[in-house]
């Protein structure tokens, strides 16, 4: 049987756990203050409740008063609504909000609102209640993030695809959320998106949508991953004739941060050019730095070597520099992780030893810098076997990912030419795996057994 309480302090602090040892003792006395005050608000029902309207003028007394009937009609009607609901099932994000119910993910959420307000209580409380109203107007099921009119943007999410998507974690186990803004390069889909401002208002609840998605992966415990790394990729973002899509950005901007508080790690901006810089510049002394710490920037040159200092190899999509590929069939968690050497100037080999035949060798590789040459060959263990090479070399400016079938013991060797004084990140991985060989049928009147296609001998 739960605990039931009479309104004493003592009583709620005696039945909810202490406050998070890493707290000052203000941050400390601030979060018992808003438990309390929140257990108050929702064991009277008033946690959703508007706040009364503020009145300055006499002339506006004299209004209030002469509606005050109507007021009171929809109060009584408000608060027979918020009567029908049940303390212990006001939640958020599935977690209870209800203090005393002393669940592990309470302080958790709490604690987002108070550093969002710099750890004061009221103004945390009215943060967190303010919350609840927008996801009731906008059609959020409080407790499961569901959206009303989760169809349409489930559609728009078709016509989006790519243009912001959840994939992977980062190094401290954080779902990593990409926007990318070279999406919208192509009219139609602009158009589509941000076209009219019944569009724009799909886009935002697609937004929302994934955001909630992201959510659902989290931790919301203590101790747990309950931020997101957000990636912004701002590659043609400064084209003219955008000014539909900053539009809806900003829009979409406005509502996260007023209703998400805390929930991003940090804000990685890509392929940001010098005047974003600049900009920021101007503006960051005017931050705070608890705020200006969340940012990072990224020239196109630095793009790979920055996300890697936040995610790993395996976690990167392709067109970052990384291992990533969507719907990988061939590496997982299990099989994927990255192995990484240091190429200074001049050549290097990787060499994979393959012992037992009859298997298909799958690598990838990828340089941080690129600006090196790349060659891929087989080289038997038998003397007296021919040489293959699968890659002549060439240039290197994406990721690499090739396959060869393994007919007996040797080793492949992939050779890498740094052409620069400079030194390369090379990270790759392989696997191999048994493979019964596709051999052409015979014709039956020219009985011959082809090889394996794919080998090229020198």
């Amino acid at each position: 049987m739960e605990p039931t309480f009479d309104g004493d302090d003592d009583d709620l602090q005696e039945a909810v756990a202490d406050p998070p040892e890493d707290l000052k003792p203000s941050e400390k006395k601030a979060l018992i203050d808003l438990r309390e005050m929140l257990e108050e608000v929702i064991l009277s029902g008033d946690l959703i409740k508007p706040p009364p309207p503020r009145h300055h003028h006499e002339g506006r007394h004299r209004t209030r008063v002469a509606t005050e009937g109507k007021e009171e009609e929809q109060s009584k009607e408000e608060k027979g609504e918020e009567e029908v609901l049940d303390p212990g099932g006001v939640s958020l994000w599935g977690i209870p909000l209800l203090p005393s119910k002393k669940h592990e993910g309470t302080d958790v959420i709490l604690l987002k609102f108070l550093r969002a307000q710099e750890f004061k209580a009221a103004e945390a409380l009215e943060m967190l209640r303010r919350t609840l109203r927008w996801r009731r107007e906008f059609g959020l099921d409080c407790a499961k993030g569901v959206c009303e009119n989760d169809e349409e943007a489930a559609a728009l999410a078709e016509h989006l695809r790519g243009a912001a998507y959840i994939a992977g974690r980062d190094r401290d186990g954080n779902p990593v959320c990409y926007n990318v803004y070279g999406v919208f390069k192509d009219r139609e889909v602009y158009r589509r998106a941000v076209g009219s401002a019944e569009r724009r208002q799909r886009l935002l609840r697609w937004r929302v949508r994934l955001m909630e998605q992201g959510i659902e992966q989290m931790s919301l415990h203590s101790g747990g991953s309950a931020t997101l790394l957000h990636i912004i990729d701002f590659k043609d973002m400064l084209r003219p004739g955008l000014k539909e899509l900053r539009t809806a950005t900003r829009e979409v901007v406005a509502v996260l941060q007023d209703n998400y508080p805390e929930f991003v790690a940090k804000n990685i901006f890509l392929n940001v050019s010098f005047r974003y810089y600049a900009y920021h510049a101007l503006f960051s002394p005017f931050i705070t730095p608890r705020t200006r710490s969340k940012f990072i920037f990224a020239r196109s040159s630095k793009v790979t070597e920055t996300l890697l200092k936040f995610i790993s190899a395996e976690n990167i999509p392709v067109q970052y520099g990384g291992l990533r590929r969507e719907n990988d069939e061939e590496f997982s968690e299990d099989n994927g992780i990255a192995s990484e050497i240091t190429l200074k100037g001049g050549t290097s080999s990787i060499e994979i030893p393959i012992v037992e035949p009859g298997v298909t060798v799958v690598w990838d590789v990828t340089v941080v810098g690129w600006e090196v040459d790349y060659k891929e060959e087989f080289i038997p263990d038998d003397e007296g076997s021919y040489k293959i090479l699968i890659q002549k070399e060439r240039n290197l400016e994406e990721c690499v990912r090739n396959s060869f079938y393994i007919s007996e013991p040797g080793k492949l060797v992939l050779t890498i030419t740094n052409k620069t004084y400079k030194k390369k990140r090379v990270l790759y991985r392989s696997k191999s795996k048994p493979t019964i060989p596709l051999y052409t049928l015979p014709d039956p009147l020219h009985p011959t057994v082809q090889s394996p296609s794919g080998c090229r001998r020198t």
